[in-house]
């Protein structure tokens, strides 16, 4: 007998399907487990690029830094072994500096030493004995006769830059000899002050960059120069005593361009730069632009980073032929156009001297100034045209024809004018009058009539004798209706101030004179 059902099993319902809610959220989980780990991918792989490139980057470096130092090890044992080679060299090299001066010693006794009580004013005849004075100057360390021998000696500037550096060569310690040499006006002027008239900072500037070359090593370059300690503290010394002279000096603003020069190229010849003065470095660079040697004394003061900062204060202070030199120096042409700051700098020009011809004081001299302010930069662009070649990019043939028409016009005010007619002639006889000034000194008088007629002493016994103010009388062709002339305010006192009027500068002839006697209307005080 089969077994019976339960009524339980019976009843129980089967489990229901999934629902539809159920399977869309499945399936924005899993969406959204896909893109976060899509996104955490790219993640991973931009850190390990990143991470690959900065590897690469420090193996290049260890690299370039296995390489210079090799390159030093190498250079540090070639020097060591040739140590005994340099010695003997040194040796060669003193003996025939000896016997070189000893010879110019000898030349010098024989021809004279050029230099009498001091003034250092010998004539030399060429380059080359030019060169044998500086020579001797140097082989005796005599620095105030090389000082002397050179500051009278502006005009042959470019002689003095080619020799000079050869004969510093022949010093014994060429850096104290020059520190010595410039020490009469840097880095204080101890001259008189009558003497401070000429500016001796050329000369200065002239000496240092002249010394570069001699210290210089000449294996490792400019990373090492060849001073000792005890000339590198005193060119420190120097250059603290120049700064603290500033205040003396009136500032910074104030501070002359020749010392500002002499200054700087005093610290990159010795190699005294400090980093903490950038700042004051930059304020002198700029306030001495203007100079040719700024922008590459800047670069050696490690002003590099700061040029574009530089460049634009120049260029919002009006000077922009300056800001093209240091854009060249550094290349810096693609982020400052050179023919835009020309443009510019042409068309400030123009503005400038329109404002200064527009003076309603003094237009003859404002005319004159702003035809010179004119030509000033029209020279100057030109200049810069011509020194970085851009005849292509802005031709040159306007300006020029402008600056030939500015140059006749600065040239036909300088020619005297065509004298004009005599405004003081009278219309009744055609005779030119005095001029109207005479001297400028109180109670000077000065004739401005012909030479005197010789005087006739009449035949009648009742003559008057000639009166004591010598004067010719007025010719008689000057007229009778011209009222008395005051020559100037100085030379005759008024009237009412000084009581009655002097006795007439003329000579009164008697009656029956062989010439005519002017009227009171021709008489001049």
């Amino acid at each position: 007998m089969a077994p019976e059902t339960e009524p339980d099993d019976l009843t129980q319902p089967d489990p229901p399907p999934a629902s539809f809610e159920e399977f869309q959220r499945q399936t924005s989980l899993m969406t959204s487990c896909t893109l976060l780990w899509k996104e955490l991918s790219d993640h991973f792989t931009c850190l390990e690029q990143g991470l690959r490139t900065k590897s690469e980057a420090i193996q290049r470096k260890i690299q370039s830094l296995d390489d210079q130092t090799s390159f030093s090890l190498k250079l540090l044992e070639k020097r060591e072994v040739t140590i005994a080679c340099s010695v003997e060299i040194a040796i060669k090299k003193s003996e025939a500096s000896r016997k070189a001066a000893l010879s110019i010693l000898e030349k010098i006794d024989g021809v004279g030493d050029g230099v009498v009580d001091g003034e250092g004013e010998g004539e030399v005849d060429d380059t080359d004995g030019l060169l044998m004075k500086l020579k001797g100057y140097c082989v005796r360390m005599d620095h105030e006769g090389f000082w002397t021998f050179v500051i009278v000696r502006k005009k042959e500037l470019d002689v003095l830059r080619a020799k000079i550096p050869i004969a510093l060569g022949n010093c014994v310690d060429p850096p104290r000899f020059v520190l010595e040499s410039i020490s009469e006006v840097f880095p204080v002027d101890k001259r008189a002050k009558n003497e401070r008239v000429n500016d001796l900072g050329w000369a200065c500037v002239l000496l240092l960059e002249s010394l570069i070359p001699v210290v210089v090593d000449p294996v490792i370059g400019k990373e090492r120069l060849l001073v000792t300690p005890l000339v590198r503290e005193r060119a420190k010394e120097i250059a603290e005593t120049w700064k603290a002279s500033l205040e003396e000096r009136g500032g910074i603003e104030n501070v002359k361009t020749p010392d500002v020069h002499t200054f700087l190229q005093h610290l990159v010849t010795f190699g005294i730069v400090k980093k903490d003065d950038v700042n004051l470095y930059r304020k002198l660079v700029v306030g001495s632009a203007w100079r040719k040697q700024m922008p590459r004394l800047a670069v050696s003061l490690g002003l590099g980073d700061e040029m574009p900062d530089m460049i634009e204060e120049l260029i919002s202070r009006g000077q922009q032929v300056d800001a093209v030199h240091f854009t060249h120096e550094v290349g810096l042409v693609d982020k400052f156009p050179t023919v835009p700051l020309l443009k510019a700098f042409l068309k400030d020009a123009k503005k400038a001297a329109a404002a200064i011809s527009e003076d309603p004081n003094n237009t003859g001299r404002a005319a004159y100034l702003a035809t010179r302010k004119e030509l000033s930069a029209l020279k100057a662009v030109l200049k810069c045209i011509e020194e970085y070649k851009l005849e292509a990019q802005f031709p040159p043939e306007n300006l020029k024809k402008r600056l030939e028409q500015l140059e006749k016009i600065k040239n036909d005010k300088k020619r005297p004018a065509a004298a004009p007619a005599n405004k003081r002639t009278r219309a009744s006889n055609n005779g030119p009058m005095p001029p109207a000034k005479a001297g400028r000194l109180t109670n000077a008088y000065v004739s401005s009539f012909p030479a005197p007629l010789p005087f006739v002493r009449s035949t009648c016994p009742a003559a008057v004798a000639p009166y004591a103010y010598d004067r010719p009388a007025a010719s008689a062709m000057y007229g009778s209706r011209s009222p008395p002339y005051v020559y100037s305010p100085e030379a005759v006192p008024s009237p009412v101030a000084a009581g009655s009027y002097p006795g007439p500068p003329i000579n009164y002839p008697v009656y029956g004179a062989p010439y005519h006697t002017p009227s009171y209307g021709q008489l001049y005080y």
